[in-house]
């Protein structure tokens, strides 16, 4: 009875092995392309252009992986997903990664058997109401219609803070991020409520930006960033180092711009091993030693990509805030390379 239990507990930890041991790096460099599930439209993290090519601060990161691993930043496939579908359509295959605005909870990293990899925008929970309405704090809106996105973590911090307050709110459910624009723009709902980054890309593309407020009350912490399935240990590697190479590169005053001549070397042994002059980094990933550098190339550094999609220059106006470097008083900050 104790051999066939011995047994069974070395094939169970085969199989386990065997799942841990799932080659999505190898899988992506073989098909020559990169499935990155994204969202369905959400200006400055993930949305088309006129002409159909993909932009937007979740966008680069994807891009910045497709470099990476495909020497491509254009060998990317996106898949737009809704809220409802975007866990299941990763942990099935139908994507090799989820880079959509989705906040790292604990239920979906532990329960959901998903890993997060890194966070690239740091958020949280707002309300927008028009103008004319003439509230000035969400502690006004007891009673009001507020169109809330089905399947979020949005849903539950609204149901937390009324009850809290001792408000309460009629829900307008919607599934995607146009549906809940377009309801909201025609009265549908009194309020709308995401996450205050989303707040701004959608007031900023309303014909009339003036007419509307995002209230001042921030009442959840929403970390987003990417995530990949459990038991892939070398891919989600590869992703959460890619991010990191985005963030360090800013610390480290690596750009677009000067890549080729911190290529030629440096006097920073770190500026070195991340531009792959030094050490064995991209050997230790699977990849070459030009990984890291075919990354920034692809979009620019977080700094970069951060003032070129939702920065206070674009029409999103977002400040940096909390996602400033960790010497400027934020919280971006990478483990180091070595």
């Amino acid at each position: 009875m104790k051999k066939s239990l011995f047994i069974s507990t070395l094939a169970a930890a085969g199989m386990a092995a065997g799942f841990a041991s799932a080659g999505t790096l190898q899988d992506v460099q073989a098909a020559g392309v990169l499935k990155c599930g994204t969202g369905t439209g959400q200006v400055g993290f993930s949305a088309p252009d006129a002409n159909g090519y993909w932009e937007g601060i979740d966008v680069a990161v994807c891009r910045a992986i497709a470099a990476a691993v495909l020497n491509d930043k254009d060998a990317v496939e996106f898949v737009p997903l809704t809220s409802k579908v975007r866990f299941s359509s990763l942990t099935s295959g139908e994507v090799d990664l989820l880079s959509r605005t989705t906040t790292w909870t604990f239920s979906r990293d532990v329960d959901l058997a998903l890993t997060f990899v890194g966070i690239n925008y740091y958020d949280g929970q707002g309300f927008m109401v028009p103008t004319d309405l003439g509230v000035s704090s969400a502690l006004e809106l007891d009673g009001a219609t507020i169109c809330i996105q089905t399947g979020t973590t949005t849903e539950l911090n609204l149901a937390d803070y009324f009850r809290s307050n001792g408000m309460s709110f009629e829900p307008v459910p919607i599934d995607t991020t146009a549906e809940a624009q377009a309801s909201y723009i025609a009265g549908a709902c009194d309020v709308y409520t995401t996450d205050s980054s989303a707040l701004a890309s959608a007031r900023s593309s309303f014909e009339n930006p003036d007419d509307h407020v995002i209230l001042p009350e921030i009442i959840s912490k929403e970390p987003l960033g990417p995530l990949v399935r459990h038991g892939d240990d070398q891919w989600a590697d590869v992703v959460r180092w890619v991010m990191n190479a985005l963030i360090a590169a800013e610390e480290l005053g690596i750009t677009s711009a000067n890549l080729e001549t911190l290529a030629a070397g440096t006097n920073n042994p770190e500026i070195n091993r991340f531009m792959g002059t030094e050490g064995n980094l991209g050997e230790m990933l699977g990849l070459d030693a030009d990984w890291a550098a075919r990354a920034i190339s692809a979009g620019g550094n977080y700094g970069e990509i951060f003032e070129s999609t939702i920065g206070e220059s674009t029409p999103i106006g977002l400040a940096r805030g909390l996602n400033a470097q960790w010497t400027q008083g934020g919280l971006m900050y990478s483990p180091p390379f070595r």
